[in-house]
């Protein structure tokens, strides 16, 4: 690559640190995603995953170390603006969703960064962006359907399409396939990986604790245990039983195959 650093760097921490009542939930983390890369985040419940999500999404400051994010400093620009260019699907995100709205009221109102539709003005240019994306994540037929009514499958591909809606430039996905059966995990896997893919698409971090859940298309990895880092680097040379197993504290066989990650028997 070339350019400056701010040219191909969507987000750097250096000797970032949280702690919250007296307990250290990241540890002098370093880490950089530039922009054309896909990122899994790896680590068990309580390894400080969802906590580094949060500090990269701009909703989190950190203890100590700095944040930054599209080439600004936090702690010294307006986050609220700054927020506006990061996206962040989590699986929490859905029970801040009023479950009459329509599936397009939830992408479109993502424009202004909003959950109600009545708080802004919206013309036929965003109606048909919104339908354009929920169409790009195979759910155009939900449109006109209240997002309550949704399968649990169907209302994070719509989250995927509101996170997109305002043309992010890094995405962020907390642990998206929680609660999914096997049919809705595969699905949301594959409208990832098409993303990934697609020319000209925002760097994207996934944040998971199940290796099956990892698209084909992702370039790193980050594994966290006790939020401190494991190891980073590209995934085809990094991620391996020996990571697994310090991660996890648990040992088990990884296979690849197909571009897919799965424990073998």
């Amino acid at each position: 690559m070339s350019g400056s650093a701010s040219d191909v760097s969507a987000l750097t921490l250096r000797g970032v640190g949280l702690t919250r009542d007296g307990r250290d939930l990241l540890v002098d983390v370093d880490w950089e995603v530039r922009r054309g890369e896909c990122w899994v985040v790896l680590g068990a419940n309580g390894s400080g995953k969802t906590s580094l999500a949060r500090i990269a999404a701009l909703y989190d400051h950190p203890s100590r170390g700095e944040v930054r994010v599209l080439g600004e400093t936090l702690g010294r620009t307006d986050v609220r603006s700054l927020r506006r260019r990061v996206a962040l699907v989590s699986a929490a995100m859905a029970d801040l969703v009023r479950p009459d709205l329509t599936a397009l009221d939830v992408v479109v109102s993502a424009k202004n960064a909003a959950l109600e539709p009545w708080w802004h003005t919206y013309d036929d240019a965003d109606r048909d962006r919104a339908r354009s994306l929920l169409a790009d994540q195979h759910v155009d037929h939900t449109a006109g359907r209240r997002f309550g009514s949704l399968s649990s499958g169907e209302r994070q591909r719509v989250l995927l399409a509101r996170a997109l809606m305002a043309g992010p430039e890094l995405v962020l996905l907390d642990e998206p396939a929680a609660g999914l059966d096997l049919g809705g995990r595969e699905e949301l896997v594959g409208r990832m990986d098409e993303l990934v893919r697609r020319a000209g698409s925002p760097p994207l971090v996934l944040v998971t604790h199940h290796v099956e859940e990892i698209p084909p298309s992702a370039t790193h990895v980050l594994a966290l245990r006790a939020g401190r880092v494991v190891a980073q680097g590209p995934i085809d040379s990094t991620l391996d039983d020996a990571l697994l197993a310090t991660t996890f504290d648990v040992r088990v066989r990884l296979d690849h195959a197909g571009g897919r990650w799965r424990i073998g028997g």
